[in-house]
């Protein structure tokens, strides 16, 4: 692979970065944007700026005769992306929720894990798996492992399987289960847990005073099960951990934490993504640019979402043709990506 084929595995983008005519200041935009079909723009920036993965959002999802060909259109692109969606169930979920999709409509997992059957929990997934695989979907960023222990969250909340550990772990697992036997591969999120804090990330800072030792208590048990359960994709929460890191850095661009304790203590060996980089807790602190270079050197495998692609791609690249970023670290990346990819 080319340096430049190889930094481009690094980026999961929405199909908005493929299109210099669809641009959007905020996710809200996106609302009057109904990108649903691969045009000539999205084709030469895909030739140019080779992505390892695309992910679409409800803005992206007309009805099944549209998807499918969206779908198979997008897959044609160059470097053969990977085919990404959040599809958790409740109110999270891009197809299902569509009342253009005759799907299986499931409840907040909360709500599915409060009969404490994991069978509904393994069966809704394999549900959820199975019409995904058949649209043509690699990826889906699902199940949340956060743990609701605080009343005031207002991001995760009945997201989150439970406000016990042990029983958001049971249910992590399976999920994950149910998903697995349908050959999409789940991701947890929001890594090292989104679940105590009261502010929402997608607009600002957001952070956690918990030390490690509680953290292991509580929000470490279901992680640890989905690794056990085989997960092969982590997802990274921009929420920070001042008594953990000593700082206000985001733990998506935290090494104490990617690698330290994720990949150190933890021992997972796949392939971390980020959550969307556009979310104002990284952009309202950081240029994206060199946002986008602080993850990687902190451990980020795959960056999601960034909005000005082609920058970003242009930056990672030229900090590794400086030396800034050395490229066996990109390597690294793009072996786990491409493990990723055989599954």
């Amino acid at each position: 692979m080319t340096l430049r084929e190889k930094v481009g595995q690094m980026f999961v983008v929405r199909p908005e970065a493929l299109d210099p005519e669809a641009y959007y200041n905020s996710p809200t935009d996106l609302n009057n944007i109904s990108l649903q079909a691969v045009n000539e723009r999205m084709r030469e920036t895909a030739a140019k700026y080779p992505m390892g993965g695309v992910v679409l959002y409800a803005n992206n999802i007309k009805n099944p005769a549209q998807l499918t060909s969206f779908v198979a259109e997008l897959k044609a692109l160059p470097s053969h992306p990977l085919l990404c969606i959040d599809e958790e169930g409740g109110s999270v979920s891009r197809l299902s929720n569509n009342q253009a999709f005759r799907l299986p409509k499931y409840p907040h997992m909360a709500q599915l894990a409060a009969s404490g059957r994991t069978k509904d929990v393994h069966d809704a997934a394999y549900e959820i798996g199975t019409y995904l695989a058949g649209y043509g979907f690699d990826v889906d960023f699902a199940p949340v492992a956060d743990v609701n222990t605080n009343p005031r969250n207002v991001v995760i909340g009945p997201r989150a399987f439970s406000n016990d550990p042990k029983v958001a772990a049971s249910m992590v697992k399976a999920f994950l289960k149910g998903l697995q036997k349908t050959g999409v591969l789940g991701c947890l999120k929001h890594f090292p847990g989104h679940g105590d804090t009261t502010a929402d990330s997608h607009f600002g800072y957001a952070m956690s005073r918990k030390t490690w030792e509680e953290m292991e208590d509580c929000e470490m048990i279901p992680f640890k099960a989905g690794l056990d359960a085989g997960a092969k994709i982590v997802m990274t929460a921009h929420i920070s951990l001042p008594n953990v890191t000593g700082s206000n850095t985001p733990s998506t661009l935290s090494s104490m934490i990617l690698q330290d304790k994720l990949r150190g203590e933890l021992g997972f060996k796949g392939v971390i993504i980020t959550d969307a980089m556009e979310m104002g807790a990284i952009i309202r602190q950081y240029p994206i640019e060199d946002a986008c270079v602080m993850a990687i050197k902190a451990g980020v495998d795959i960056l999601l979402c960034v909005r000005e692609y082609p920058q970003a791609f242009e930056t990672v690249l030229a900090a590794v043709r400086r030396g800034e970023i050395p490229e066996s670290r990109i390597d690294e990346s793009v072996r786990r990506i491409l493990a990723l990819r055989k599954n």
